[in-house]
């Protein structure tokens, strides 16, 4: 079974969706993926479901969609075999019924999230290791699983809504350090388009800022640099009543008082294998 939860939901068995169109029943297949291989407590599944309000016959509707999804499975589990295949699996070994709840088997499928967080977490250890070119490469290849937001086309009730929060907030933190490996690689240029849409997006980052100050800076736009840290302390002042952090004014002064010398690291005119002069800003402060 492959599994597709980062961006529209993508179910399939033998290469046939086993995703049904009814929004409910897709949301009991989206936390049932989520968990592949692992025991979903029916009480999980009926929060998810009915937001802490349930019907009655909340349990009896539970069961009517998983029968609805093991007709799915069913179908798709025909296409796959050939006639008087004894060793198929039924569409009850693939959605089990356990005590207390039901289980997905993925049978060793892929997993779009089970993959990212492989990938982002052998990135993350590729920058501490300081090997920023494979940093970069498998933090890029962890993110380019993402096609949208997680159960883009799910309706998501607590459960759901609350791993696609962490989802979003591991996305992050993974597109966080794919840029700051590019820092250190002095591609400070082609993080410009980029980070001018991050920043955007995200108008309270102050990492985001940091490095956006970096790159602009880095790439001889010492003003634009400075503007972007105004731009930023105007909206925390004024929307959070915070001033930037130490780390962010500290950057900020050092690009006020730089000379022509690059104090950061690798800029365009300096080999980016170099060391930063006297520490600077090689990495963001």
């Amino acid at each position: 079974m492959d599994i597709g939860l980062l961006g529209a939901l993508d179910v399939r068995e033998n290469g046939v969706s086993i995703a049904p169109t009814a929004p409910k029943p897709r949301q009991v297949l989206a936390l049932l993926a989520l968990r592949a291989d692992r025991m979903v407590p029916v009480p999980a599944l009926v929060e998810e479901l009915w937001a802490g309000a349930p019907p009655r016959s909340a349990r009896t509707t539970l069961q009517t969609y998983v029968l609805q999804l093991r007709e799915h499975i069913a179908v798709a589990l025909r296409t796959g075999s050939g006639p008087g295949d004894a060793a198929a699996p039924s569409a009850k070994d693939v959605l089990t019924t356990l005590p207390g709840g039901y289980l997905l088997a993925s049978g060793g499928g892929d997993s779009d999230i089970r993959e990212f967080e492989r990938l982002r977490e052998l990135g993350c250890r590729a920058m501490d290791d300081e090997d920023f070119a494979g940093a970069s490469r498998t933090l890029r290849q962890a993110l380019d699983l993402w096609t949208g937001p997680p159960f883009a086309d799910v309706h998501t009730g607590a459960h759901l809504a609350m791993e696609a929060r962490r989802l979003e907030e591991s996305r992050l933190c993974a597109l966080d350090q794919r840029i700051e490996a590019d820092l250190r690689l002095g591609r400070h240029r082609e993080l410009l388009a980029e980070l001018t849409v991050l920043t955007s997006r995200y108008r309270s980052h102050e990492n985001l800022h940091a490095q956006f100050m970096l790159a602009l800076y880095r790439s001889g736009r010492r003003g634009e640099a400075l503007h972007v840290y105004q731009r930023l302390r105007t909206l925390l002042v004024r929307e959070l009543g915070l001033e930037p952090s130490a780390r962010l004014r500290r950057l900020q002064q050092s690009i006020l008082t730089a000379t022509a010398e690059d104090p950061g690291g690798p800029g365009p005119d300096r080999d980016p294998a170099a060391p930063a002069p006297g520490g600077g800003l090689a990495r963001v402060p």
